[in-house]
Parts: structure tokens; C-alpha cells; sequence
């Protein structure tokens, strides 16, 4: 099994304390994937909320392409953080030559264009950059979003976090929010894209699972909007789906659990809300998840949710103390980060249930 965790908290927080999270459940990953993503920033990136970020990894040629496609769309960059990696050969990381993380000014023509213009420019921009770098393989672009980083990487986390310094607590990388993945490969390549948090237009998802019907999902979501594409895991179609039900149809989202572990039937049909139900079922039967899995998700408005499979056959609690509160698939986890708090208190969702997190870090719980 993958190991997935997030962290929110009232306070600025250091990637490093999601590596506290995730390394006491060393067993359940396989070093061949390592991933987090960053919301609600501090540090370096801390003036520009408003401006989109873009994350890759790339070559020497692929940050010329970059760099030659943003200038030449009127893209202004504003601010960067490019960690210079540790030079030690005896690391377990697949290092890229070049990691670029920066913020830009929309283009001056955007300055009055709607939320939604904006959005659309942000998705249209990543995509037209992974065509461009993924052409000649020189590179990987995983998110352009505002306030929103996205690092990912092969090899064992210790020395991923090495690589890139996030044990030094020197501020320049800060956030309020951390979703996160060690990933444990199971039927898929080992590719950077593969690992979680997948991201899409601000909504975050990781997985830790199987999903049987990846390609009854595959073959309906391709369909659906361009930008569900990819699909080196199984595991991003909780992110489409996740995307597609909030984003695209607007629903709330104690209607994503419905999408994606219908109830039966027989038990709809005594429920008030069956018309409803019914429908979902029957209109959108292709989106359901089948197979053992948790996933954590991030919304665009800094919530936090998780929620199981149907018979809950993967783990995942949640605990808090005062100014945090985090998702693990294992308590240890917890453990090594909150040390102090009420272990009484700790949730373990069932299979019925959606746990969200909101921005006061009140912890809501909803029967499906």
C-alpha cells in the first residue's frame, strides 16, 4: 500500500513536518514516488498569493522552451525559488537537471478578464507546456495555479528531502496547507506524473489504493474536458471526478461520495433524497470507483476532505490539537507530529463517511 497525509494548520508550517508525517510508515512505500503539495504559501512566494506558480522539473532545454513560450504569451515573472540540489551521488533520487518554481503577472490584457478567463488561461497555459516538453522528453509541468506548489520526484523520501534541503528550516519554503504521498507502485510505470497529489484548477487529490475500474473511468473522463489526460494512475481518476462533480457540474460536495461509491438500490430507494441518487447512478455509473482505497483531498478553498471506499479496506485517521490537524493513513504518523494531542479524539472514518475540514480547522463529518 501507498502511505498519503496532509497537514493543515493555523500557523506557517515547513515541508518537513510532512516527512515527520510520512516516514514512521517507511513500510507501506517502495520509493518510487515522492510528492506534495503546498497551499496557502509563506515564505519566498508569501507577496505574490494572487499570481499563478508554475512547478516543473526539467532539462537545460526545457527551461529555455519555458521560458521562450511564457515570454512570447506575455507571462512576467514576478518571483522563484530554484533549489540547487545536494551533490551527493550516494542519494535515491532520479534528479532532474533543473527544478523551476515561479510565480508570474497574468498578462496585461488579462487585467480585467474574469476569474474564470483566468482560470481557463491557467489550465490552456500548463497543458500547451507539458505538450511542449513532453515532445522531445524534456521535462514535466505539474501545476500553474495561484498560491498552490506542486514537487514531485523518484526515490526514497529521506533523501528526496535531502536533495532539496526541506529538513533546513530556513523559511524560504513555507504553507499552511500540505497534502502528501509516498507512493508504493503497483500495476503502473514508475514515471514522475504517476506520483500523488494529482492537481487540477486547485483541487488536490492522493490516493492509496487500486482502482478496478480505471478503464471503464479512463475511457468516459478522456471524453469529459481536456484537461483529464494522462492517466499514468489509476488513481487520477478520483481527481477528475473530483473536479468534474465541483467544478464542472457545481454540486456540493457531499454529492462526490455518491459519484463515486453509489449506494445500492434497494437502499436509495428508501431515502428522501432518491431522485437524486437515482440519477447519479444512472447518469453517472462510468465515474464509480471500484477496489481498496482512501484518497485525501484539497479544495480550492482550502479545504480538506477524506473518505474510503466502500467497505473501507484501506486505513486513514484524522487528529488535531489546537492550531493543526492532520489526515494519515497510519496513526503513527500522527504520532510523530502531534505527540500531544487528545489520541481519544481521533477519528477513523467509516466506509459511509466524508470528513471535512475547513478553514477555522473545524472537523465536519457526513454520512453518506
Amino acid at each position: 500500500m501507498c502511505r498519503i497525509g496532509a497537514i493543515k494548520s493555523k500557523e506557517f508550517i515547513h515541508p518537513s513536518a510532512a516527512l515527520h508525517l510520512m516516514l514512521p510508515q517507511q513500510e507501506g512505500h517502495d520509493n518510487s514516488g515522492f510528492a506534495m503539495v503546498m497551499q496557502d504559501l509563506g515564505g519566498v512566494f508569501s507577496k505574490y498569493k494572487d499570481k499563478p506558480l508554475l512547478s516543473l522539473a526539467c532539462t537545460q532545454t526545457g527551461a529555455r522552451l519555458v521560458e521562450e513560450y511564457m515570454e512570447a504569451n506575455n507571462f512576467i515573472q514576478l518571483a522563484e525559488w530554484i533549489p540547487r540540489g545536494v551533490k551527493n551521488t550516494n542519494l535515491d533520487i532520479q534528479a532532474m537537471p533543473y527544478y523551476i518554481f515561479r510565480n508570474y503577472d497574468y498578462p496585461e490584457h488579462y487585467s480585467n478578464e474574469s476569474q474564470e478567463a483566468k482560470e481557463t488561461l491557467l489550465l490552456d497555459t500548463r497543458l500547451a507546456l507539458r505538450t511542449l516538453l513532453e515532445k522531445d522528453d524534456q521535462g514535466y509541468v505539474y501545476s500553474f495555479w495561484p498560491d498552490a506548489l506542486t514537487l514531485k520526484e523518484i526515490g526514497d523520501p529521506r533523501d528526496i528531502a535531502t536533495y532539496f534541503k526541506l529538513w533546513d528550516d530556513n523559511g524560504a519554503l513555507m504553507a499552511k496547507n500540505i497534502v502528501t504521498q509516498c507512493r508504493q507502485n503497483t500495476n503502473y510505470d514508475i514515471v514522475r506524473y504517476a506520483a500523488h497529489p494529482f492537481f487540477m484548477q486547485g483541487y488536490t487529490l492522493c490516493a492509496n489504493g487500486e482502482n478496478t475500474f480505471y478503464t471503464k473511468n479512463k475511457e468516459y473522463q478522456k471524453n469529459l474536458h481536456r484537461g483529464y489526460i494522462g492517466f499514468e494512475s489509476d488513481s487520477q481518476n478520483f481527481l477528475y471526478t473530483l473536479h468534474y462533480v465541483l467544478h464542472e457540474l457545481q454540486w456540493p460536495i457531499k454529492y462526490y461520495k455518491h459519484v463515486i461509491t453509489p449506494l445500492p438500490f434497494n437502499e436509495i430507494a428508501n431515502r428522501s433524497d432518491k431522485a437524486e441518487l437515482t440519477a447519479i447512478r444512472q447518469s453517472l455509473g462510468h465515474m464509480e470507483i471500484n477496489g481498496p482505497n482512501t484518497i485525501i483531498a484539497m479544495l480550492p478553498n482550502g479545504n480538506m476532505m477524506t473518505c474510503c471506499d466502500s467497505k473501507k479496506l484501506r486505513p486513514v485517521v484524522v487528529g488535531r490539537d489546537e492550531n493543526t490537524v492532520a489526515i494519515s493513513s497510519e496513526a503513527c504518523g500522527l504520532n510523530a507530529i502531534l505527540p500531544h494531542r487528545n489520541q481519544e479524539t481521533d477519528i477513523y472514518p467509516n466506509e459511509r463517511e466524508v470528513v471535512v475540514i475547513n478553514e477555522a480547522l473545524e472537523v465536519e463529518r457526513w454520512k453518506q
